[in-house]
């Protein structure tokens, strides 16, 4: 059984070309330094998959590997949290399943305790 992480924005008004322009650069800057090529990364769904005001969706499945787990969750919650402050307006749901995971002003997205540079980081290296 996979575990996976969902994330999506939703507002009245479509994005602005420079807010796709925006978040086209961070897609392409996060996957760029994503530090696994065989775990997946950062995954935004096509527009027309979704709800009719959901401006930005994904999900990105975690890994088998317990080592991996927690570097791929920082790396893909610290994507979406630069995605959200360049949407303003937006209501946004990250989940972790049924779980979801908190937002603060300062941090950004993170589950309690995450932070810890020696948790985010793999032992056995990338």
């Amino acid at each position: 059984m996979s575990v996976s992480l969902y994330y999506c924005a939703s507002r009245a008004t479509p994005l602005t070309d420079a807010e796709t322009a925006a978040v086209e650069r961070i897609v392409a800057a996060r996957t760029a330094s994503f530090p696994y090529e065989d775990q997946e990364s950062l995954y935004l769904y096509d527009g027309d998959e979704g709800r009719p005001d959901e401006v930005v969706a994904g999900s990105t499945k975690m890994p088998f590997d317990p080592g991996k787990v927690l570097p791929v969750l920082d790396h893909v919650l610290g994507s979406v949290t630069e995605l959200r402050r360049v949407l303003p307006g937006a209501d946004w749901r990250v989940h972790m399943d049924d779980l979801d995971v908190p937002w603060d002003e300062t941090e950004g997205y993170a589950f309690p305790g995450m932070r810890g540079a020696d948790l985010a980081t793999d032992p056995g290296g990338p």
